[in-house]
Order: structure tokens, then sequence, then C-alpha cells
């Protein structure tokens, strides 16, 4: 059983900032699983046995290879979508996190083609589906950390 297919997945988005007004951006490679090309800024199923917490800070860890403080946890959603004539359906449990950008580095090679460091108002194309989702959703909270100097 496929989780998200075959019953409702549970998932630890994530948002990394600089504290300064800059987020981490990843391109998928062609082993993702779907939307090969597009960037995102992470996420991960979250494990049996981890809390959302504690699932978000390993994920961080696992793809950018460092340590994260979180900054704030936002409400979880639902994201519906269909990839391939497959449709999904993910409970999301987003969070931003402060990563110190010298520790960064592309963590999971074959996964990610490249990272980069990115203000808001020059995110690159094309995006995710689940990130522009959750982008459009959480606009204002976005802008809070985009704006901190």
């Amino acid at each position: 059983m496929k989780p998200g297919i075959d019953y409702v997945g549970v998932a630890t988005p994530f948002y990394c900032h600089d504290g300064n007004g800059k987020f981490l951006f990843h391109r998928r490679s062609k082993n993702c699983r779907d939307e090969h090309n597009t960037w995102d800024t992470g996420s991960g199923k979250l494990e049996l046995g981890l809390t959302p917490e504690q699932n978000v800070l390993k994920e961080v860890m696992e793809e950018y290879g460092c340590h994260g403080n979180i900054s704030e946890c936002l409400p979880p959603y639902s994201l519906f979508r269909e990839w391939n004539n497959q449709k999904t359906h993910w409970l999301m449990i987003p969070f931003f996190v402060k990563v110190d950008p010298s520790q960064v580095k592309l963590n999971e090679p074959q996964s990610m083609d490249e990272i980069g460091w990115f203000e808001l108002d020059n995110i690159p194309n094309p995006l995710h589906t689940g990130f522009a989702y959750s982008f459009n959703k959480y606009k204002d909270i976005f802008l809070k950390y985009a704006n901190r100097n």
C-alpha cells in the first residue's frame, strides 16, 4: 500500500530560511517520485514513532546536512493532487525552519540536482505543485520571514 494513494499520507514540509529574508530551494532530479525538474523546499513522510517536530528536523538533516531550529509550525492542511492520472491525498504539517546557510549542503544528490537561496520576489520556476499550494495558502507568513533583517 502506498501513502497518499491507498490511504492518507502524512508529511512534514519545511521552508528553510536564513533569518535574513532568503529561502532554501532544491531542484528535484529525474530520480524523484514525481514532478521532476521542479523547485521545492523539502518535505518528508511522517515516520512511525516520531513527532512532527522530530520528523521535520530529521528531514532537514537528511536533505540539507545541517541542523535546523523550528521557527513556527503552521496549521495542518489537506493537499489533494493528481499526478499522472493518479489522485493523491496528503495531510501536511508545515514548518518554517531557520538554518545556517554556511552549514547547508546538497545532501541527497540522488534526488536533488541543485540547491539555492532565493528571495521571495525571485523564487525559481517551475515550482513543485505542493510548494506552490503552500506558498499561496501561507503567503502572509512567508512575507513575515522574507522581511526579517
